[in-house]
């Protein structure tokens, strides 16, 4: 499936006019397969976003148009058609298929993050002011493990669906050689997937650090290709600031540690993106902020979280989902999404990720948490 042009093949295709329509360029395969998944979707009970938004008007101004990496709409729907459970079922397979696919990604974008809408831009990259956060639980009585990560994708390349496997490789080189030269508590070691020993493997897994391949969503969008090439993960000595390589994204970049210190995860986050984007340029769009696979995560690609133990409100779930809704908080079951909360222990992240800034994102978790631990010392 899927229909991204090989980097090779890329350069000798003819232009195309202004708007990105491409006359006849989506090749008859592509459209019968575009037309019949188009009518299943149609059929289906889809809750998806996708299925909401893919009319017939905008799925016929959009069959035959093509990114200049190849990719064609087919490229962007194909997992949301196969997993008819999808929540959203789209994926950009490159950056431009953002602008070149616009009249089924904006409102997508806008129903997801809050009624961002296609007139509005996002807000220049700022951090903020490190210092004014703090520890969420310095007794240690609610919060057990505290996480900020973001996103980000080097320009000039395509998403994982259109990557090459020279591609892959070559990412792979300027990752590690990059990450080679952080110092101090960010120093630590690149581990390919490609060759990786059991043993190691399995450490990496028993951490939760490690990621797997295989998740169906992912699979079908055509991200997975020639794993385990230029795949890896990175790591520091202490374990508390990692890099995972092709995932889903380029690049993951992800603090953590033990306890409610938001302030020291959130100050390591910072340093580390900031050097490493003295070092790789990233896609990076004027309206929409940091580029991503998937366009839940565009914008400032922030997710802040902590693992919170909450037993009291964990009884009254409707005053927990109240003042989370307040603060535009996502409640999560102990193990992520779709999971139940094992022992009042809860997954709690800031929701938004767009039309604010990533110090605005970690500040809305961060007054959040403060609130739900003031309400479960009441109770």
């Amino acid at each position: 499936m899927g229909g991204c042009a090989t980097k090779e093949n890329k350069e000798n295709k003819p232009a195309d006019d202004a708007d990105g329509k491409a006359a006849a360029m989506v090749d008859a395969a592509t459209i019968e397969k575009l037309e019949a998944g188009f009518s299943k979707l149609q059929a289906s009970e889809s809750k998806s976003l996708l299925k909401k938004y893919l009319t017939k008007e905008v799925f016929e101004a959009l069959k035959n148009k093509k990114t200049s990496f190849g990719s064609t709409l087919l490229d962007c729907i194909q997992s949301g058609i196969e997993n008819l459970d999808s929540g959203v079922g789209i994926y950009a397979p490159d950056a431009e298929a953002y602008v070149v696919f616009a009249d089924l990604f904006d409102p997508i974008i806008e129903d997801y993050h809050n009624g961002f809408k296609k007139t509005d831009k996002h807000p220049a990259k700022n951090w903020g002011d490190v210092e004014t956060l703090g520890n969420l639980d310095p007794a240690g009585e609610f919060v057990i493990s505290t996480r900020v990560r973001c996103g980000r994708s080097m320009e000039g390349y395509p998403f994982n669906p259109c990557l090459t496997e020279a591609q892959y490789k070559e990412m792979e080189d300027k990752v590690s050689s990059t990450l080679a030269g952080l110092e101090g508590e960010l120093k630590g070691t690149y581990y390919p997937l490609t060759g990786m020993s059991k043993e190691t493997q399995q450490q990496l897994i028993d951490d939760h650090f490690l990621f797997k391949e295989g998740d169906r969503f992912l699979q079908a969008a055509n991200a997975c290709r020639y794993w385990p090439t230029g795949r890896g993960i990175y790591h520091n000595v202490d374990k508390t600031f990692l890099i995972w390589c092709n995932e889903e994204d380029h690049l993951r970049i992800i603090s953590m540690q033990k306890g409610g210190d938001l302030k020291q995860v959130y100050k390591r986050l910072v340093t580390a993106v900031n050097d490493i984007e003295k070092r790789i340029p990233f896609s990076h769009n004027d309206r929409l902020g940091f580029l991503t696979f998937c366009p839940t995560n565009l914008g400032t690609t922030v997710r802040a979280s902590v693992h919170i133990k909450l037993p009291k409100l964990a009884a009254d779930k409707a005053k927990l989902e109240e003042v989370a809704a307040k603060y535009h908080l996502q409640v999560r079951g102990t193990r992520g999404e779709h999971t139940e909360a094992e022992g009042g222990i809860y997954d709690i992240s800031n929701k938004r990720r767009m039309g604010l800034t990533e110090y605005q994102a970690v500040k809305e978790m961060y007054d959040g948490i403060a609130e739900l631990i003031k309400i479960e010392k009441s109770l």
